[in-house]
């Protein structure tokens, strides 16, 4: 079952450092610069490539973990598999309203150039990234210091 640890932690690189460097690195310093016509666009075109990425990673995650639970057995587990499970569920939810509600404001905001709108979907993402991410740490330090 190493290959699904394999699997796990790849799925988990892919989405946290995608989350990771859109929100530290891309938003703040690079697409900063830019005015709104031109950031929004920029924005919805790099989410649109990680939230595809960022997808499968979650399958990925979501398979190889329950295959390690169907491995051991559910109640044997070790309780900070379950908490992993636990907040995972969590930041799952919330990347899928960020893929299904928020992000189609964004591209419908780009599409019809109304940048104040784009620019609150826009925020909104942010904020659930920057919440995912905080969970991702601790999910982290969890697995890691358990």
């Amino acid at each position: 079952m190493r290959i699904a640890v394999l699997i796990h932690l790849l799925g988990v690189i892919v989405w946290m450092g995608g989350m990771f460097f859109a929100h530290v690195c891309l938003r703040p310093v690079a697409a900063a610069q830019l005015p709104p016509p031109q950031r929004l666009p920029l924005l919805a075109a790099v989410l649109g490539r990680f939230f595809v990425a960022a997808g499968v990673a979650i399958v990925a995650i979501l398979v190889s973990g329950l295959l390690r639970f169907g491995d051991i057995g559910g109640a044997a587990t070790p309780w900070r598999w379950h908490a992993m499970a636990g907040i995972g569920s969590v930041m799952m939810l919330i990347y899928l309203l960020i893929v299904l509600r928020y992000y189609p404001r964004l591209t419908a905001a780009v599409a019809a150039q109304t940048w104040p709108a784009g620019g609150a979907a826009m925020d909104a993402i942010r904020k659930l990234v920057l919440t995912n991410l905080v969970l991702g740490v601790v999910t982290i330090a969890v697995a890691v210091t358990g």
